[in-house]
């Protein structure tokens, strides 16, 4: 299969690629482990811990998070959250008024938001009966203005993952930026993509630590890609969009990974014994095969049974408006308590 020439100065805008960033205080001078004084950055002088700007470039971060991944540092990009990262791909490469990305329904909403607020259009390409991609229809639908193809794997909020082979096919014929967001891949069976990274220039690759890492109250997201599209999305990056606070925290966190994995481990244990009592509910039509932290039902009647839910004190998501998901309600593998609470309200409406 011959795959397509990636060229990324033909997609990058032309006044990003001609944009000369900023240069923050701490981008000249970075070395924090030294004795110096430091009266460059108009900052406080008094020491309260955090009076100084935070490194711009998250370093020991990113050097955690490299061993962490087996990511190379310079293949790593940090925002505030998930949301950042995929804003600051859209605008690094997509002209407003002029190119297109690719999403496909139903997915993660916030791709046609933030899409419409950088004032780029966005082609929908549905998934098929099955939730899996339309390879063939994604394609055929791209120009030479579409910049950019959208794939949460797995996906939201369906839960499933897509065939690996559709994966591979797109990244090798898409002319394009095809990013993979794996926000819940540490709940899959799947691995994830972070090994394709050298083989594919195309591929960017966004996970987050406010699933699986528990940690949603920080912000922090990751974005994985060559050194070169790395490089180009640091022109636009703000100067000090990780704060210390949240830099400390996250290494902090990171020393016990055992323990993450271990809760991991047991949230994936309360899906599946969920999923089986789910089976058992009357008024649930289908409960669809799920590789995330989440379980995404069919029921008879969305609107209303998310409302009894409601008045018994348990708060769900209703997706009937999405897409494929008419009368679909997605609900989040909690604690062994709060699954039981749930079974026993579903149980007796």
């Amino acid at each position: 299969m011959t795959s397509i020439d990636f060229n990324i100065n033909s997609l990058v805008r032309t006044s990003v690629k001609n944009l000369k960033p900023y240069s923050s205080a701490r981008e000249e001078y970075k070395d924090f482990d030294k004795d110096m004084v430091f009266l460059d950055a108009n900052e406080n002088p008094n020491n309260n811990g955090v009076n100084r700007y935070p490194d711009s470039q998250q370093l020991k971060l990113k050097q955690r998070l490299s061993k962490l991944k087996h990511v190379r540092v310079n293949n790593i990009l940090l925002g505030n959250g998930s949301d950042e990262v995929l804003d600051l791909l859209i605008r690094t490469f997509c002209e407003p008024k002029k190119d297109q990305i690719i999403i496909l329904p139903p997915t993660y909403g916030m791709y046609q938001v933030l899409a419409d607020i950088n004032n780029v259009s966005s082609i929908s390409v549905a998934l098929d009966n099955n939730f899996q991609l339309r390879v063939d229809d994604i394609l055929k639908t791209a120009t030479s203005n579409t910049k950019m193809l959208f794939l949460c794997a797995p996906n939201n909020p369906t839960g499933n993952h897509f065939k690996s082979q559709k994966i591979e096919f797109l990244l090798k014929k898409f002319n394009g930026i095809v990013v993979i967001d794996e926000a819940y891949i540490d709940f899959s069976s799947q691995k994830s993509w972070l090994a394709k990274l050298d083989e594919f220039p195309n591929l960017v690759i966004t996970q987050t630590l406010s699933k699986a890492y528990g940690m949603a109250g920080i912000r922090l997201g990751l974005c994985f890609a060559s050194k070169i599209i790395i490089e180009t999305i640091n022109k636009i990056k703000p100067p000090y969009n990780i704060n210390i606070l949240t830099q400390q925290y996250v290494l902090q966190q990171l020393q016990n990974v055992a323990h993450i994995e271990a809760q991991i481990q047991n949230i994936k244990k309360q899906r599946k014994r969920l999923e089986h009592a789910l089976h058992s509910i009357s008024f649930i039509e289908q409960v669809y095969p799920t590789e995330t932290n989440f379980i995404l039902i069919k029921v008879d009647d969305a609107t209303k049974r998310y409302q009894q839910l409601i008045n018994k004190g348990i708060v769900v998501r209703n997706r009937t408006s999405q897409l494929g998901c008419k009368n679909c309600l997605r609900i989040t593998v909690g604690t062994s308590k709060e699954n039981n609470t749930l079974i026993n309200v579903l149980k007796n409406l």
